[in-house]
């Protein structure tokens, strides 16, 4: 057994997941990026449990996933394992740690031979999956169990949310710190702009369906192959594409631009071999149909093309993963961006490994687009973006705030208005029934702009149709309106309760200032000025109404 010391992000993923187990949430997620050695820690955490008398579940879709977990915890724990898998089972062992096939486990005939209280602790690799059906029969089995599930990403391209099962996220160690760390290799995006119709491509499970894409991505296989003979010939890389006879085609294209170009797929008689000559040199470029994805690593890997477009950042994410472990002499990850298309679709691209939220991945995308034919390290560009984005951000709000410093230039506050028309009656206004205590409706407040006035300071849809009654009653009598008041007393004029003037009156003083260059006329003192109709008698009287009376 090798001593195996864990880093300071392992240790403290591991002490988080059995915290949560303590605290009652027995149902938790551990999100590791690729590469980072999350077998080695649900490994720690299965040895924890062991010695605290429970009997553990290690549960796969993979026969590769399987073997890495009996292997890993053999050799960092010194635990032996029994498998449940198609002939093999653990039934009539000692054995305290058990690694199990999910296809294998939610059969009803096999699945119902266990005690519901057979696990105390199970671990899911590649939790990501484990909202299906068949993962969902067996974690359903054993309800009493402690679950852990282990991912790189936590998300799944049905749209599915992992949070329908688990409980909550015990620890979450992102690409960003494995790389700041030293922990995963530094990766450089290099966009090669390639216009890529995929109108045409079905959706399957929230994702582009593969037969489709073969289809379309056929057409461009020539001009790719162009553009890697430029950026992969000294380099050790991997090649993601849709389907098999796609990769095959890829390959023998490769090999014809005079790359060393092999491929791998399900039914490959010669797999391990291929693998073993590429991880040795034999072959620099190795193409597959997305079999590579999980369970496979090969440190030396310094090149991905991803050719199978995606918009399940997990997948994205796993296929990049090939390449971000560390190795003699590798200085970073290369990895090449080609799927731009004409369409406006929500394709997954470096920044998605990298960005905290949709507005920075896409002001990234924008910017690695302009900088197309230069490797430029995804750090940087997730720093430059995150720049970019709180600038536009500052300048929209900047904007934003002029446009509305404008609007109310336009526009009458509603304390001017009642001061200007002297009503107590709406400065005094306390509503009364519920409906009145409510916001100003969307309506009330478009007609109110409509008519001049700033709907902002309007409490209350009480207030807000007293007022809307009183413009309409106003109108009808022949009084100034909202605007009329705004220009005539604004602080360069300075007139006064121009609510109370009528109409023509206004529009004949506001003809005279215009007339005047836009300054008072000669004789005038704005602030004593009265118009001809108060002048010669009582507003009351004129009117032959009550302005100050509710309407």
């Amino acid at each position: 057994m090798e001593e195996v010391k864990l880093r300071p992000y392992q240790e403290q993923s591991r002490e988080a997941v059995e915290r949560e187990w303590e605290e009652g949430r027995k149902r938790t997620l551990l999100v590791l990026p690729t590469g980072t050695g999350k077998t080695v820690v649900f490994s720690k955490i299965v040895e924890d449990q062991v010695k605290l008398g429970d009997r553990c579940l290690i549960l796969a879709h993979r026969g590769e996933l399987l073997e890495q977990a009996s292997d890993k915890l053999l050799k960092a724990t010194g635990l032996k394992t029994a498998t449940e898998k198609a002939e093999q089972t653990s039934l009539g062992t000692q054995a305290k740690v058990v690694v199990g096939s999910v296809q294998t486990l939610q059969r009803e005939k096999r699945l119902s031979k266990f005690e519901p209280e057979h696990f105390s602790t199970i671990v899911v690799d590649e939790a990501h999956h484990c909202i299906s059906e068949g993962y969902q029969k067996v974690l359903g089995h054993f309800p009493n169990a402690k679950v852990l599930g282990v991912t790189a990403t936590p998300d799944r391209g049905d749209m599915k949310n992992l949070g329908e099962y688990f409980e909550s996220m015990a620890y979450e160690y992102s690409l960003n710190d494995a790389i700041r760390e030293g922990y995963l290799s530094p990766i450089k995006a290099l966009t090669i702009p390639l216009k890529v119709d995929l109108s045409e491509v079905k959706q399957q499970a929230g994702d582009f369906s593969t037969s489709d894409l073969d289809t379309a991505l056929d057409p461009y296989l020539e001009q790719i192959a162009d553009e890697m003979v430029k950026y992969c010939t000294s380099r050790k890389t991997v090649v993601f594409l849709p389907l098999v006879k796609t990769s095959q085609k890829f390959r023998d294209i490769l090999n014809e631009k005079g790359l060393k170009a092999a491929e791998v797929n399900g039914a490959s008689a010669d797999r391990e071999e291929v693998l073993k000559d590429f991880e040795e040199g034999k072959y620099n470029v190795l193409c597959n149909s997305m079999l590579l994805t999980e369970g496979w690593d090969c440190p030396s890997v310094d090149c991905v093309v991803v050719l199978r477009p995606t918009k399940v950042r997990g997948l994205y994410s796993q296929m990049v993963g090939r390449g971000t472990r560390l190795a003699p002499g590798k200085k970073e990850l290369l990895l090449l961006d080609f799927l731009w298309h004409t369409e406006n679709m929500e394709l997954c691209h470096p920044a998605n490994l990298i960005c905290k939220n949709a507005e920075t991945a896409k002001k990234m995308t924008e910017n690695l687009e302009d900088s197309a034919g230069q490797a430029v390290d995804i750090e940087d560009a997730e720093e430059q973006a995150e720049k970019d984005v709180v600038r536009e951000r500052e300048n929209a709000l900047a904007e934003k705030l002029e446009a509305c410093k404008k609007r109310k230039q336009k526009l009458v506050d509603p304390l001017q208005f009642e001061m200007s028309i002297q009503a107590e009656d709406l400065s005094s206004y306390v509503p009364t029934f519920g409906w009145e205590m409510g916001p100003p409706t969307q309506k009330q407040k478009a007609t109110l702009e409509r008519l001049g006035i700033l709907p902002d300071e309007i409490e209350n849809a009480g207030k807000a149709k007293l007022i809307l009654d009183r413009l309409h009653k106003r109108a009808v009598t022949g009084l100034t309106t909202p605007k009329q008041i705004r220009c005539l007393e604004k602080k360069k004029y300075g007139f006064k309760h121009v609510g109370n003037w009528r109409f023509e009156e206004a529009s004949d003083m506001i003809s005279r200032l215009a007339a005047n260059g836009w300054k008072v006329p000669r004789g005038i003192n704005a602030h004593t000025y009265q118009p001809p109709s108060i002048a010669a008698t009582d507003l009351d009287q004129y009117l032959g109404w009550d302005d100050t009376i509710p309407v």
